[in-house]
């Protein structure tokens, strides 16, 4: 369905709410009257509630519900079908107005939904609806009780994920915090071209921040993939074995397959393409390269300059800094390169303040 005929579909969707008959009508919903004993236990209550009316009409919005939505909207006062609409299948608000309207399901419902927001990081709820007063035969007041379950199923997920960057960080000597560094170089990264407010980066939001603060770190996680005897050799490789290095790139997509975000299997697959169509594994160039990757090969990169290998001494953060710049329409994007030399400083300072 498309964005036009869902909002068409939600308007007469709206109007049908609106025209319940005469008799309904004449019951005013601003006469409706909450028992205030059983509203002010909700004021304390962890669990976020709503009371909406059969018309949908939200009537009141506990402290706790106001905290789970605070820089997403307003509650009171509103229509949950004007704010929630958005975030349900357009079937599902079918059915909520169906339950609300004919006692559907003995006029309770329960479903999920991704309440999304470009300035807040998603929530992700468990919404159960059921009469106020459970022995009405037609209930006027309805009770929206919500189960943030967020925290809850993002640990569930990376947790598989982080299993497997451990089993990766056991055949590489780059140290754990090289790779906590270059998850916070990514979301700082991330962060000034959201706050630049500039068009090529409005899909840029809350969310893109906090995935790319966590998937950055799977970018060398194909590694796991790489003989032992390559991955950790002293000196240059030869040409087969870069070749077979850089599989690395290939295998991190596949592993990362599974991950539901496309962001994952982006940075691990393109995180060695450059800016000019040299890099590897497809030689994309310019913005065919995702935007994540992108920012995680200058994350990688500064990092990978700024530390001591066994074929190589650590650079300053000017000298690093430099040979960045240099490379700035050949390796690196020239346009997210300026706004790294512009933070330059915040990059130093997560790897003063995060140094092995």
């Amino acid at each position: 369905m498309t964005e036009e005929n869902f909002d068409e579909e939600l308007e007469e969707l709206g109007d049908e709410v609106e025209a319940l008959d005469d008799e309904e009508a004449e019951e005013s919903e601003e006469q409706i009257q909450l028992p205030s004993s059983d509203s002010n236990a909700f004021e304390v209550s962890a669990f976020p509630v709503l009371f909406i009316s059969r018309k949908m009409k939200i009537l009141y919005a506990n402290p706790a519900c106001e905290h789970l939505f605070i820089g997403f909207f307003a509650l009171e006062g509103k229509y949950f079908i004007d704010i929630f609409a958005k975030f349900f299948d357009m079937d599902e608000i079918r059915k909520i107005r169906e339950t609300l309207l004919s006692g559907g399901n003995g006029f309770s419902w329960k479903g999920e939904a991704r309440i999304k927001s470009r300035d807040v990081v998603s929530v992700q709820v468990r919404t159960y609806i059921f009469p106020f007063e459970l022995e009405k035969k037609q209930p006027d007041i309805f009770v929206v009780m919500f189960d943030d379950v967020t925290e809850e199923n993002k640990k569930l997920l990376r947790a598989v994920f982080l299993s497997l960057l451990e089993a990766s960080k056991l055949k590489d000597n780059d140290t754990g915090k090289h790779i906590s560094r270059v998850n916070y170089y990514s979301a700082r990264l991330a962060e000034e071209l959201y706050r630049s407010g500039n068009e090529k980066y409005k899909r840029i939001d809350a969310d893109f921040i906090d995935n790319i603060g966590f998937l950055a770190s799977m970018h060398d996680v194909g590694k796991i993939g790489t003989p032992d005897d390559i991955l950790n050799k002293e000196g240059p490789l030869s040409d087969w074995e870069w070749t077979v290095m850089r599989e690395h790139t290939k295998n991190g997509a596949f592993i990362l397959s599974t991950y539901p975000n496309p962001m994952a299997k982006e940075i691990a697959l393109s995180h060695h393409e450059r800016w000019d169509g040299s890099g590897y594994p497809f030689q994309l160039e310019g913005e065919m390269i995702p935007l994540a990757a992108r920012i995680v090969t200058i994350a990688d990169v500064y990092d990978a300059l700024r530390m001591e290998r066994s074929y190589k001494p650590a650079l300053s953060h000017e000298v690093t800094e430099n040979k960045m710049m240099e490379e700035k329409e050949t390796h690196f994007d020239p346009s997210l390169l300026e706004v790294f030399h512009s933070i330059s400083g915040d990059f130093k300072k997560i790897y003063d303040d995060n140094a092995d």
